[in-house]
C-alpha cells in the first residue's frame, strides 16, 4: 500500500520525495511533515477494524505510520499506556472529568519510545549502519533499548546536565555514549554534524519527522481509550515540541479518517525557566519562539531552542489551546501529589504537566463541564535526584525491637 504521497516543508510548502529527505526541506532549511493519502489508507483502517485488532501496542496504528513494518525490532511492548480515571484529583480541581495517560509503562519509561520505534524502524527500511541522537535522557535511553538485537550501532551524544539514572541505561543497553561538557543544544549541533559528515541517521526530535509520527500514537491511543472520542483538552509538557505537534497530528489523523468527530484544545507546559514556546504564544499569531538559555530541574524539557517549535505553535493555535509555563517548585510540589492521588510516579517533566493544570484550574481557565487529559510523559525512576527534592527522607533508624516499634504510636 503506497500510503505516503510526500514528505512537505511545514513553512514553504515544498514536496520532498520519500527518498530526497528524511530530515529538513532542501530549500529553506525548515522541518518536514509526511502527508499521506487518507482516501486509501481509509479502505482497510477504520474504528471497525481496530475493535477487532487484538494487537495492544502502537503498532496496531501501522496502516497510518510511515513504515511499512516494525520487523527486525525487539519485541517490547510500546504503547497502549494505561489512561486512568482520577475521580480525586477532578474534585480537587473543580473538574468534571480528569484522565491520566502513564507514558512510563513504556518499556524505557517514556513517551519518547514511541517516537524512537518509528525513526529505527525507518533506519532499518533504509539499511542505515549507525542511528545518532542528542537527549538529556528519555529520548536516547528509548533509541537505545529499541536498537537492542538489531543491526544499527546506536551513538548518543549525552549533554552535561544528564541525570544519571537515565545514563546508567544507556551503558546498560549497550549504546555508544559521547558524554559533552555542554547543554543540550550544544550535544544537539554535534549529533547534526556527525549525521552530515558520516552519513548517519539522525533520530533526533524537531530534525526527524519520522519520531513524530511514533508520538501521534499516544493520541490514537486516548481515543479507543475514550470509545471513539477525544477528550475536551489535553495537556502535556513541551521540551522541543514534537510531543506538542504529535498529539495535534494524531487526532487530526483521526479525525480526518472520520474515527473521531471534535478535536481537543492542546496546551503546552514549560518550566519557568525553559519556556520559549510561552514566551512565542503568548506573543500572539506570527510569532515565533526564539533562543533563550534554559535551566530547570525538568531536564527532559529543557532546551534554549524548542526544534520543532513551528508545529507546536500551529497545535496550540489550531486547537484553541495555550501555554503554561510552571516554576521548579510547583513542579516539585506537583510530583507527590500526583503520585499521591494517582498511585502514577512522575520525573519532574512529567509532573509538570499537573503543575500547569492546577495553575489553570486555579485561573478558571478549565471549566467545570470539560473533559481534561493529562499525558504524564517520563517515570519517576528516570530522575531519583529530582524526585528526592520534592520530599523528605529520613535516615532514622529504628532499633529492631517491638518495644522500639510501639513507641511510634503508629497506632493511633
Amino acid at each position: 500500500m503506497k500510503k505516503i504521497l510526500h514528505l512537505q516543508c511545514v513553512q514553504c510548502g515544498k514536496e520532498h520525495k520519500t527518498r530526497e529527505s528524511d530530515y529538513l526541506c532542501n530549500s529553506c532549511g525548515q522541518p518536514l511533515q509526511i502527508n499521506y493519502d487518507y482516501k486509501l489508507i481509509s479502505k482497510r483502517f477504520d474504528y471497525k477494524t481496530l475493535e477487532n485488532n487484538t494487537t495492544y501496542n502502537m503498532w496496531r496504528y501501522i496502516d497510518i505510520l510511515p513504515i511499512h513494518s516494525p520487523e527486525g525490532l525487539p519485541p517490547v511492548q510500546v504503547g497502549w499506556t494505561p489512561l486512568y480515571t482520577a475521580e480525586e484529583l477532578a474534585d480537587q480541581l473543580g473538574i468534571s472529568k480528569l484522565y491520566i495517560k502513564d507514558e512510563g509503562r513504556n518499556p524505557t519509561g517514556s513517551i519518547k519510545d514511541r517516537g524512537s520505534a518509528v525513526a529505527a524502524a525507518r533506519a532499518l527500511e533504509l539499511d542505515a549502519e549507525v542511528i545518532t541522537d542528542a537527549s538529556s535522557g528519555n529520548a536516547s535511553d528509548s533509541l537505545a533499548c529499541l536498537t537492542c538485537g538489531t543491526k544499527l550501532k546506536t551513538v548518543i551524544f549525552a549533554p552535561k546536565n544528564t541525570p544519571r539514572e537515565k545514563l546508567v541505561q544507556l551503558y546498560i543497553y549497550g549504546a555508544h555514549v559521547v558524554r559533552i561538557d555542554g547543554d543540550y543544544d550544544q550535544a544537539y549541533e554535534l549529533c547534526r554534524q556527525a549525521t552530515e559528515t558520516y552519513g548517519w541517521y539522525n533520530r533526533a526530535a524537531g530534525f526527524n519527522p519520522y519520531g513524530r509520527e511514533g508520538k501521534k500514537t499516544c493520541a490514537f491511543e486516548i481515543c479507543e481509550q475514550l470509545h471513539w472520542e477525544a477528550p475536551d483538552i489535553v495537556i502535556a509538557a513541551a521540551g522541543d515540541g514534537s510531543i506538542i505537534s504529535g498529539l495535534w497530528r494524531g487526532f487530526n489523523d483521526f479525525q480526518t479518517l472520520g474515527i473521531i468527530d471534535k478535536l481537543p484544545q492542546i496546551i503546552a507546559v514549560q518550566a519557568q525557566g525553559s519556556a520559549s514556546l510561552k514566551h512565542a504564544f503568548d506573543k500572539g499569531p506570527g510569532a515565533e519562539a526564539e533562543r533563550i538559555q534554559a535551566g530547570t530541574i525538568a531536564d527532559s524539557i529543557c532546551v534554549n531552542y524548542p526544534r520543532d517549535s513551528f508545529l507546536a505553535l500551529q497545535a496550540l493555535r489550531e486547537s484553541g489551546g495555550t501555554a503554561v509555563s510552571v516554576s521548579d517548585g510547583e513542579i516539585i510540589e506537583a510530583i507527590p501529589q500526583l503520585a499521591r492521588s494517582t498511585s502514577v510516579f512522575a520525573e519532574p517533566g512529567g509532573a509538570a504537566v499537573y503543575a500547569g493544570l492546577k495553575k489553570l484550574a486555579a485561573q478558571g481557565a478549565v471549566k467545570k463541564d470539560e473533559s481534561v487529559a493529562l499525558i504524564v510523559g517520563g517515570n519517576g525512576l528516570k530522575d531519583i535526584a529530582g524526585a528526592a527534592k520534592s520530599v523528605a527522607v529520613s535516615d532514622t533508624l529504628v532499633k529492631p525491637s517491638w518495644e522500639e516499634i510501639e513507641k511510634l504510636g503508629l497506632n493511633r
